[in-house]
């Protein structure tokens, strides 16, 4: 199982909130520098979002890609990507995999335009659809708005088209209390799709559940910026 450190961007800032509420924002340091730190720890991939493009209130495309080219490492980004135009710029300046998720709902409700022709130009292996779950359902524009839209029956209509997804319990994320697993379980068994889980994972006990059933990966964000987890103590995962 793949171990990812989050490195949220706000304001060029490294920060960290709590059920995506902008107001509860937290400031570790510059981006890159704490990218560079996890690569020495032995990350394998960074997960990076750009918080103010996905809340519409700004961009900090330089700095994700600065981060690649510093770091050399896999880059699974997400925020603000919310036409075929931005991207197909992303895919061709170096990330690795890009996450969607308003757009993945927006190509849900309109035969999948977009995420066809990402497939034909780029290959289903680089594009993961982003499943922010409250309550089950669906949640859009930077986890602001919801949806009616049933997780899992969400993300079965996209199992041709991309290479996994990113599930995150948007009711856990940020607040340290540890994980749903009878909820992730399910989405496990949903799909033959790797998935990554986000959201709630504190403790060693919490990775190790996430092994056991299944998870292809797990992001981890103030857990690891808090010292509730030790990087180096998964290097061989």
């Amino acid at each position: 199982m793949m171990i990812i450190p989050a490195i949220d961007i706000m304001d060029k800032e490294c920060v960290q909130l709590v059920g995506g509420d902008p107001d509860t924002r937290k400031f570790y340091g510059n981006p890159v520098e704490i990218a560079l730190e996890f690569k020495n720890l032995g990350a394998k991939i960074l997960h990076v979002i750009d918080l103010d493009a996905a809340l519409g209130t700004g961009d900090n495309l330089e700095t994700v890609l600065r981060i690649c080219r510093v770091t050399e490492l896999p880059i699974h980004f997400g925020g603000g990507i919310r036409d075929i135009e931005k991207a197909r710029l992303l895919l061709n300046s170096g990330i690795d995999r890009i996450i969607l998720g308003t757009l993945a709902v927006r190509d849900y409700l309109s035969e999948f335009t977009i995420l066809k022709k990402l497939r034909s130009e780029f290959g289903r292996d680089r594009i993961i659809v982003a499943l922010d779950s409250r309550e089950g359902n669906i949640v859009i524009k930077g986890w602001q708005e919801r949806t009616s839209i049933p997780t899992i029956e969400f993300m079965k209509k996209f199992n041709h088209l991309v290479w996994g997804f990113l599930y995150t319990d948007v009711d856990l994320e940020g607040k340290m209390r540890g994980i749903n697993i009878r909820r992730i379980r399910e989405i496990i068994k949903s799909t033959r799709l790797p998935i990554i889980v986000s959201g709630g994972i504190s403790s060693d006990s919490d990775i190790r559940k996430l092994e056991k059933i299944g998870a292809w990966g797990v992001v981890l964000g103030r857990a690891l910026y808090e010292g509730r987890i030790n990087l180096r103590d998964f290097s061989n995962f």
